[in-house]
């Protein structure tokens, strides 16, 4: 399996608080902490810009080094382009009620927007159902049957025995080929990939998101995922 680089901790201080635009003039124009404490006491957005600013510079440097293994997909576990200009990665589990409000933002954006692609990665935290329903999951992309799979088992509700053989049939698996494999040493060497990716890019929940330069948490929205394209399309 291959290696990560374990996420970096950097200390906020004066100079990440300088890295704000608004706040570097301000801050040059200080002498002594008391002034600048309480300048920050009446601005305390600043910090808070701050960290987000840290945090993606952060992010972005472990990004670097595992983009390949974030961007590409497990078999035929993503949706979109062919020949994306940008790849957005969602992690996500099927057990997450904020993963399933997500999925039409999702849609939207893949039908609206011809050069992306968006690569699904299992992250099955939240119950031994989600996990179950995970390795179904990458079952079905291997039969180039996950989307189907996908948007049926969040139609058909929390994920259990019941709901994951019903998307299964719905989707079209050869369920005797998914049974094969989902204790199969690939899928266990995926699951294990991913939850080291998310513990290295340090999310906290999901669903989770990487584009570009960028990482997200939660159900940030259509309009959230669509300005993170635009950037991260700019910046490529």
């Amino acid at each position: 399996m291959k290696q990560w680089i374990p996420f970096a901790g950097v200390a906020l201080g004066a100079a990440a608080i300088a890295s704000v635009g608004t706040a570097a003039l301000v801050m040059h124009s200080m002498r002594g902490g008391s002034q600048v404490r309480a300048y920050l006491l009446d601005n305390p957005e600043v910090l808070t810009e701050a960290m987000d600013l840290l945090r993606q510079k952060q992010a972005a440097a472990q990004i670097a080094p595992n983009r390949l293994a974030l961007e590409t997909p497990y078999a035929g576990a993503w949706i979109g382009a062919e020949k994306p200009d940008v790849t957005l990665v969602q992690f996500f589990d099927y057990a997450c009620g904020y993963c399933r409000a997500s999925l039409p933002d999702v849609q939207r954006l893949v039908k609206e927007d011809p050069k992306i692609r968006v690569v699904f990665r299992e992250l099955p935290i939240l119950s031994r159902e989600s996990e179950a329903a995970a390795r179904v999951s990458l079952g079905a992309a291997e039969q180039g049957r996950f989307a189907a799979f996908h948007d049926a088992l969040y139609a058909a509700g929390r994920p259990n025995a019941a709901t994951i053989e019903q998307a299964a049939r719905a989707a079209g698996l050869d369920l005797a080929k998914v049974q094969a494999m989902v204790k199969a040493p690939r899928t266990e060497q995926e699951l294990a990939q991913n939850a080291e990716l998310y513990r290295v890019l340090g999310f906290i929940g999901t669903p989770s998101w990487v584009v570009g330069n960028r990482i997200m948490s939660g159900a940030v929205g259509y309009d959230a995922l669509k300005e993170a394209v635009a950037e991260a399309r700019e910046k490529s």
